[in-house]
C-alpha cells in the first residue's frame, strides 16, 4: 500500500474523479446486493407455492433493471477511474521530459538513453496501472466484500460465514509472500528491458558502422544474449504470477465446498431454508471478485511500488546547475571570462586554470588548441553547463550564476560539429527555432550559410525529408544546414564549434565573410583547422587548460610559437593534397 501514500499528491489533484468513482462503486455494490437475496425469495416462493406466477415476472424485470442500471453505472466509473489513470501518465511523463530537459551533460553519461526511453514508457504504463487497476481493486474488494459479508452473516447465517471464510487466511499468507517475491523480480525484469531498449537504439544508431566493419552477425549475438537475459527475467516474473492463479482457486474452491456441505447439513437440520442456502451461495459468488481482487492488487502494487521506485530514483537526481534570478541587460554586453581554476569532478589535475579574456560584443573570437587543451570546457563554462567554483564570468555587471539561466542561455545558438538533424523536412529543420518564420527568411539563412544551391538541387527542394539524423545528407551539408538554423535563430552569440571541419576552404571562407557582414552578432569559433580563424578580432590558443598565446591572427604567426607552426603545417598538407 506503500505506492498509495507515494500517489497521494496525485490523489488529492483529482479527489473528484476518484470520489465520484468510488461513490459510484458503493452504489454499484448496493444495488449488485439485491439479485441473491430476491433470487432466494423467488425460490422459497416457488418451493412453497405461495408466489404467483404475476410477482414472478415483477420480480424477474426489476432484476432486469438493476442489471441494466449497474451496467451503465460501471461505464460511469470507470470513465472517471480510468480517465485519471491516463492523466497520471501524461503527468508523469511530462514531469520526466521538464527534468531531463534541466539535467546537465553528466547525467546523461551516467544514465543510457535506453534506461530512460524504458523508465519514461514501461515504468510510466505500471504506476499508471496502480492508478487506475489498482484503485479499482482496492476499492471494488473492500467495499463489495465487507457489503456482502455484512448481508450474509446478518441475514443469514453468521455461522456458515465463518465456515466458508476459513480458507482466506491461508490464502492471504501465501498472497503476501507472493508479493514480496514478485517485487524484486519485477524490478530486475524492468532493468533487463532498459538494457534491451538501450542495446536495440544503440544498434538502429550505429547500423551504418555495423554493416562497415561487417559486424552484423556479432551483434546478433549480443543482441540475442540482451534479448535471452530479458526473457528470463520475464519468465522469472511470470513464474510468480503463475503461483497466484492455484492459490486463490484452491481457496475458493476449498469455500465454496465448506459452504455447499455446512449450508446442506444446515438446510437438513432446519436451520436454514433452501432459499436462504441459494442467495448465500450466490452472494458467496459475489465474494469471488473481491478474493481475486484482493490477490491481483498485491500483484499491482508491487509491480507499481518496483516502477515508482525507479521514476523517483531519477527525480531525486536534482540538476547542479540553478538558475539565478537576476535579469540580463536587453542591451547587448561584454563578456568578462576570470577564470582561476576549474577542475573536473572527481579529477585533481585542472582542466583550466588562469584563462582571463573579455569579448565585446560584435566581436569574433577564435579558440585554438592541442585536443585536450580545454576548448570544449571552456565552452561548456559560458553556457553554465557546469558550475564555476573558482573564478567568475560576467556578462556586463551581472556574474552569470546569479543571472537566469535560460535567458542567458536563449543568447546562444551552439553549432556543433555533429550537428543533431530532425526526421523532418529541411524547412522544418532550419526554423526548429524558429517555427513561424516565413520561407523568405529560412531562405535567406540557407544562402548565409551556403547550403541554399545545395537544397534547391534536391526534387523536393525546402520540403525534402532529410531522414533520421539527417542520414540523406553528408557531413558538410548537416554542418551548414546547421549553421543556417542558428543563423535563423539571430541569436547574440554565435558558437561554431568546430562546425566547419567538413565543408572545403572555399565554402568555409565565404561563410565566415557573411558572419562578418552580420553586425552586432558576436561569433564563438572553436577550429583545428586555423584558416576558420583569420578573420577572428582576436585568437586564444590553449594548451594544457592555460593560455599559451593570444592575439589576432597576424601577429600570432609573427610571435612563431605553436599557431604559426601549425598553421604552416596544415597549409603545407592542404598544398601536397592538392598538387
Amino acid at each position: 500500500m506503500q505506492v498509495f501514500w507515494q500517489l497521494k499528491w496525485y490523489f488529492q489533484q483529482q479527489w473528484r474523479r476518484y470520489g465520484g468513482a468510488i461513490a459510484i462503486l458503493i452504489l454499484v455494490s448496493l444495488f449488485e446486493l439485491l439479485p441473491p437475496r430476491a433470487i432466494g425469495w423467488i425460490v422459497d416462493g416457488v418451493v412453497s407455492g405461495d408466489m404467483s406466477l404475476s410477482t414472478m415476472l415483477f420480480w424477474l424485470a426489476s432484476l432486469v433493471t438493476i442489471w441494466f442500471v449497474v451496467y451503465f453505472l460501471r461505464i460511469l466509473w470507470r470513465c472517471w477511474l480510468f480517465g485519471a489513470a491516463y492523466e497520471l501518465g501524461t503527468v508523469l511523463r511530462n514531469r520526466l521530459y521538464k527534468h531531463f530537459s534541466s539535467q546537465p551533460p553528466i547525467f546523461f553519461e551516467r544514465y543510457k538513453t535506453g534506461d530512460l526511453m524504458a523508465r519514461s514508457t514501461n515504468d510510466v504504463n505500471a504506476v499508471m496501472m496502480t492508478a487506475g487497476e489498482g484503485v479499482l481493486t482496492a476499492a471494488d474488494s473492500v467495499i463489495t466484500g465487507t457489503a456482502v459479508l455484512l448481508v450474509m452473516t446478518t441475514f443469514i447465517s453468521w455461522e456458515l460465514t465463518l465456515l466458508a471464510l476459513a480458507p482466506m487466511p491461508l490464502m492471504a499468507i501465501a498472497v503476501f509472500f507472493l508479493g514480496r517475491q514478485l517485487h524484486g523480480r519485477f524490478s530486475a525484469s524492468q532493468a533487463a528491458f532498459s538494457d534491451l531498449t538501450d542495446k536495440t537504439q544503440e544498434s538502429l544508431n550505429g547500423v551504418r558502422m555495423i554493416r562497415a566493419f561487417g559486424l552484423e552477425r556479432r551483434q546478433q549475438q549480443d543482441f540475442a544474449e540482451v534479448v535471452d537475459h530479458v526473457g528470463e527475467k520475464n519468465l522469472a516474473v511470470a513464474q510468480v504470477d503463475a503461483k497466484f492463479d492455484p492459490v486463490i482457486q484452491v481457496a475458493i474452491g476449498l469455500s465454496f465446498f465448506l459452504s455447499i456441505a455446512g449450508g446442506g447439513y444446515m438446510v437438513a437440520q432446519g436451520q436454514l431454508t433452501l432459499g436462504d442456502l441459494t442467495a448465500f451461495t450466490l452472494y458467496q459468488g459475489l465474494m469471488i471478485w473481491p478474493m481475486l481482487a484482493m490477490a491481483w492488487l498485491f500483484n499491482i502494487l508491487e509491480r507499481g511500488s518496483a516502477a515508482w521506485n525507479r521514476l523517483q530514483h531519477i527525480f531525486d537526481q536534482k540538476p547542479e546547475i540553478v538558475s539565478g534570478d537576476k535579469p540580463l541587460d536587453l542591451h547587448q554586453q561584454p563578456l568578462q571570462v576570470a577564470i582561476e581554476q576549474f577542475c573536473w569532478q572527481g579529477q585533481s589535475v585542472p582542466a583550466l586554470s588562469d584563462v582571463h579574456f573579455q569579448l565585446t560584443s560584435g566581436q569574433m573570437l577564435g579558440l585554438a588548441g592541442p585536443i585536450g587543451s580545454g576548448k570544449s570546457t571552456l565552452l561548456a563554462l559560458l553556457l553554465r553547463q557546469h558550475e564555476l567554483e573558482q573564478g567568475h564570468i560576467r556578462y556586463g555587471h551581472t556574474v552569470l550564476r546569479e543571472a537566469e539561466l535560460d535567458h542567458w542561455r536563449s543568447r546562444f545558438a551552439v553549432v556543433s560539429q555533429a550537428p543533431f538533424l530532425f526526421s523532418r523536412s529541411i524547412a522544418d529543420n532550419i526554423a526548429l527555432g524558429k517555427p513561424d518564420a516565413t520561407m523568405d527568411a529560412i531562405r535567406a539563412a540557407a544562402v548565409a550559410a551556403c547550403i541554399d544551391s545545395d537544397i534547391i538541387q534536391f526534387p523536393l527542394g525546402y520540403q525534402t525529408l532529410v531522414g533520421e539524423k539527417g542520414i540523406t545528407l553528408s557531413g558538410g551539408q548537416k554542418q551548414r544546414m546547421a549553421i543556417a538554423r542558428a543563423l535563423l535563430l539571430d541569436a547574440e552569440i554565435l558558437v561554431l564549434d568546430d562546425a566547419l571541419s567538413a565543408v572545403d576552404g572555399k565554402t568555409e571562407h565565404l561563410i565566415l565573410t557573411n558572419l562578418r557582414q552580420q553586425q552586432g552578432r558576436t561569433v564563438i569559433i572553436i577550429a583545428h583547422r586555423l584558416t576558420a580563424l583569420e578573420q577572428a578580432d582576436n585568437i586564444i590558443v590553449l594548451q594544457q587548460g592555460r593560455v599559451a598565446e593570444q592575439g589576432n591572427h597576424a601577429q600570432l604567426l609573427k610571435e612563431d610559437n605553436w599557431y604559426a607552426e601549425m598553421y604552416r603545417y596544415q597549409k603545407l598538407e592542404r598544398a601536397i593534397e592538392g598538387a
